[in-house]
């Protein structure tokens, strides 16, 4: 018998892992306690590897030689619980797609927020300077399918802290750390320490020939970085001060001072706007100069920049009011960052299944700029009562239609309706992109 490589989770990252692992000659199983999507069970029959779904066959996969486990999987279930008795090797799918591309560059880049924006606009400097990149993970096509199928020289991946948790070898030429702030802490046994560590696990193999690129204005990273150093090179960026090395802004421009000569543009000219784009463009220009792309190539490329869809992005205006959609805010930081972004009055939108969030980091914000917030959810009952004190209306909706007709209704020109909201989708939604288009599709009807 071959070796026995059994994949629990039949989503992007399972399937990726699946059609890796058979072209590598692994004997692979595919087992997903939900449904499995159609054109995925289509992918797996085409490339004869065995599925199942609706349930887990313990014996099979309790025999495995190793397992690809998804990153939705939490260490506290049964199956994972029995896994680890068993004492079989976990691995997550990223860590089997670097075991096939040994040779290649991979700039990695985790955080709480930014993640995806900072992931596209790295991957929009490499495709500019003509290298031959892919953007995988989170964001695109899984890693492991874009090893299997196209292989790239350049890999530019999104990492959530979840997947760095099941990681042995797997070391990037280039780990961004944007910032760490409470979110996913059920899955931490509530330990902020925990998280952190996990964060940090993006350059746990990294030698003195690789990067590290760090914000230096985030309290958690640097705490960690005082107790605990890191032995790559270590290049920050900052808005606060000007630096010699590393990412900073002085009388309203952008340097990025590294590998030589800076790269020096004003941050009026860079195509993401507001405060946390300014560290999202730095840590993409700073990756950008560890791989010696030119610098006019950078400056080019934080110009001519599109957002990306669900992440502060703009709908349409409707009698004056702006339609902002930001669904893939999914946790309380990412609110703070959309609120700090306006200066017109607000009329946000938020709920949904609430993660155990604390609202009191965007009080201030929610006083100062929040007319109205619109609560759409099965259980409103947390932002109720975290937020009523701070705005002068709220109001209970249950579906996206109702949620964008109060908005409008209490939004006067010149107001903005901003999609923030601070949870996940599941209660209503498929997930935040089903949110995000449902938006869009309410706002086009009014």
């Amino acid at each position: 018998m071959g070796y026995k490589l059994i994949i629990l989770g039949a989503g992007e990252s399972g399937i990726g892992a699946a059609l890796l692992g058979k072209q590598q000659g692994y004997e692979v199983f595919v087992s997903d306690g939900g449904t499995i999507k159609d054109n995925y069970k289509q992918e797996l029959a085409v490339n004869q590897i065995s599925f199942e779904e609706g349930h887990h066959s313990w014996d099979i996969i309790l025999d495995a030689n190793e397992i690809v486990k998804s990153p939705g999987i939490p260490e506290k279930s049964e199956l994972m619980k029995k896994v680890r008795e068993k004492g079989i090797p976990v691995i997550s799918e990223i860590e089997l797609a670097y075991r096939f591309s040994t040779g290649k560059k991979i700039i990695a880049i985790t955080g709480s927020n930014g993640k995806s924006t900072t992931t596209a606009l790295t991957y929009h400097i490499f495709k500019n300077a003509g290298l031959d990149v892919a953007m995988v993970g989170n964001i695109g096509v899984s890693y492991a399918r874009q090893v299997a199928t196209a292989p790239a020289e350049y890999y530019v991946i999104e990492i959530s802290s979840f997947q760095l948790d099941d990681i042995k070898d797997f070391k990037p030429n280039v780990a961004i750390l944007l910032n760490i702030t409470p979110d996913h802490l059920d899955r931490y046994d509530y330990k902020m320490e925990n998280y952190v560590a996990s964060k940090f696990r993006i350059a746990m193999n990294q030698t003195a020939e690789d990067y590290f690129i760090y914000c230096m204005d985030d309290p958690e990273i640097m705490r960690h970085l005082a107790q605990q150093p890191i032995y790559s090179a270590s290049i920050p960026f900052t808005i606060m001060k000007p630096l010699k090395e590393g990412g900073s802004i002085a009388n309203d421009q952008l340097h990025i001072d590294v590998n030589g000569e800076p790269v020096i543009m004003s941050m009026y000219d860079l195509s993401l706007k507001g405060k946390h784009n300014l560290y999202n463009s730095m840590a993409a220009a700073i990756a950008g100069r560890t791989m010696d792309i030119r610098n006019e190539k950078i400056r080019e490329s934080l110009a001519s920049f599109e957002s990306l869809e669900h992440r502060m992005e703009y709908v349409t205006t409707v009698r004056g009011v702006d339609f902002i959609n930001d669904s893939k805010a999914t946790n309380v930081n990412s609110v703070w960052f959309a609120l700090e972004s306006f200066d017109k009055p607000i009329v946000l939108i938020m709920g949904g299944v609430d993660k155990g969030n604390d609202y009191d980091a965007i009080r201030d914000l929610v006083k100062e700029k929040v007319k109205a917030i619109i609560c759409m959810g099965v259980d409103n009952t947390p932002i109720f009562t975290a937020l009523s004190k701070d705005t002068p209306v709220m109001i209970n909706t249950t579906s996206m239609h109702d949620a964008v007709q109060e908005a409008f209704k209490q939004a006067a020109k010149g107001d903005i309706v901003l999609l923030s909201p601070a949870c996940a989708s599941f209660d209503l939604f498929k997930n935040y992109e089903d949110r995000g288009r449902k938006f869009k599709e309410e706002v086009k009807a009014l």
